[in-house]
């Protein structure tokens, strides 16, 4: 029983720490190096992230700078950030690259938000799946005796709680982030 708890657990963090990681990605006119994390570089014929050949950083807030650790790979990094369709342009002087983050209209900034509700509600989605795999597996261990049915019921409770925790803490993210969407 503890157990199954544990698991659902775990799947519910998981699911939590994937909807961060996504709404990370998702640009708010702020300049953030996490919008270059999907950005593969060619180092020398293989594809490599971004973060493994240069230096990122934020000098302001509308600015990614890109510090290549080797300046034969500029032009690489440069064409990668291009390729990546994130709508931004790279700046190259030679020595590094600048990539200017524009500023979002307000139409882009409600299709941002749309986007990230979208993304909330397959988090609630996951979280849901998990609570039925784990009612599941509660009804199971009843069934083969391995519990009684209050047990049964109190885990069930439990697993319930525990969901709807996950869900408002989701909703929490979600306002947050539709939040410094909507801020100019």
């Amino acid at each position: 029983m503890k157990e199954t708890i544990s698991s659902f657990e775990q799947a519910n963090a998981g699911a939590i720490k994937s909807l961060k990681e996504h709404l990370g990605k998702v640009r708010t006119g702020r300049a953030n190096v996490s919008q270059l994390d999907g950005v593969m570089v060619d180092y020398y014929g293989t594809p490599t992230p971004i973060k493994q050949v240069a230096n990122l950083s934020t000098p302001d807030a509308r600015t990614i700078q890109v510090q290549a650790w080797e300046s034969g790979i500029l032009a690489s990094v440069e064409k990668a950030i291009i390729g990546a369709n994130l709508g931004l342009t790279p700046m190259n002087d030679g020595k590094l690259i600048r990539v200017p983050v524009p500023p979002l209209t307000e139409e882009r900034r409600k299709d941002l938000v749309k986007q990230c509700k979208k993304m909330g509600e397959d988090a609630k989605i996951a979280i849901r799946n998990n609570r039925r795999d784990a009612n599941e597996s509660l009804k199971k261990l009843e069934k083969d005796k391995a519990m009684s049915e209050d047990e049964g019921k109190r885990a069930q409770e439990e697993v319930q709680k525990k969901t709807d925790v996950s869900i408002a803490e989701v909703d929490k993210i979600l306002v947050e982030k539709e939040k410094e969407i909507l801020t100019i």
